[in-house]
């Protein structure tokens, strides 16, 4: 499967309910994509580990989907074949007082990663135009007048304007930024949401603030359709992926993942021909070893 089937480079708009949440089990084969997702997870452990080699780049896999969508079990499913040394996952929460204080991407840059690491991102500075937009949650920050009394819709254009800036700084200096929209239906939502009621072990994850944002359902696939298309470019592409069937998922983002991995810088460096004889002394040194 072309992860480009599923993407949005800027190109082209996003229209969220003209797209799939899922494909029939019959249109393909659930143990043979299984297969498939066990292989590109062992060519994402071999591509990291000549990336981390390599050092020339940093990567951000950032992740965004309404509740109950799996990003939490795509990424423990998918990313469990990468070494812990070389990646980081950060899930944004409601910002607290001190990431309030500052500028909206202040705590997300503090977060990128060495060149030659990933950095997984669980949420991300889009809430920042999605949750806080749908909400008006911006009225309340400790921002100039100039700034708050500002029509709502020129508020948010800047927000997009500011955001592909950003990539396009990040892009300029090293870094690739793949972002994943897990794309989950109303129903299977629900589904979902049923589930961790009527299983104890999952109940802990059910909020009365879910079925609050549920209501709005419809409305946030309309802005995250907009957001996606303003925000989408050939640098730092968006994928919207189908979520309702999991195993489904997981095989995307294995496939989007070795993608951008095999963008990115991955050769193993090279030694000068001196340093290369110098390999030859030290192993000399210790062949000769005694005892």
């Amino acid at each position: 499967m072309n992860p480009s089937l599923f993407q949005f480079d800027g190109s082209k708009a996003c229209k969220l309910k003209q797209l799939p949440t899922s494909i029939s089990p019959s249109a393909v084969n659930k143990e043979k994509l299984a297969e498939k997702t066990l292989k590109n997870m062992q060519r994402m452990a071999l591509l990291q580990e000549a990336f981390y080699a390599d050092g020339r780049e940093g990567l951000i896999i950032l992740f965004q989907a309404l509740d109950a969508a799996g990003k939490d079990s795509t990424i423990k499913n998918v990313m469990t074949s990468l070494n812990p040394q070389g990646v980081t996952v950060y899930n944004f929460k409601q910002p607290n007082s001190e990431e309030l204080s500052h500028d909206y991407l202040w705590r997300v840059n503090r977060c990128l990663p060495r060149r030659g690491e990933i950095a997984i991102f669980n949420r991300s500075y889009y809430e920042d135009v999605l949750t806080v937009q749908l909400h008006d949650l911006y009225k309340s920050y400790r921002m100039a007048p100039r700034l708050l009394n500002q029509d709502k819709q020129d508020f948010f254009h800047k927000r997009y304007r500011q955001i592909c800036n950003y990539e396009e700084y990040l892009y300029e200096n090293s870094y690739r930024v793949v972002k994943i929209f897990l794309h989950v239906s109303k129903e299977k939502q629900k589904e979902r949401f049923l589930e961790r009621i009527d299983q104890p072990e999952k109940n802990w994850k059910f909020s009365q603030s879910d079925l609050k944002e549920r209501a709005r359902f419809d409305e946030y696939q309309q802005l995250l359709g907009q957001v996606i298309t303003r925000t989408a470019s050939p640098h730092s592409p968006w994928y919207v992926v189908p979520a309702d069937r999991k195993w489904y998922t997981r095989y995307l983002v294995s496939c989007i993942t070795v993608q951008a991995l095999e963008s990115c810088c991955h050769e193993y460096p090279t030694l000068s021909v001196p340093a290369k004889e110098q390999l030859q002394e030290y192993r000399l040194q210790l062949e000769n070893e005694k005892g």
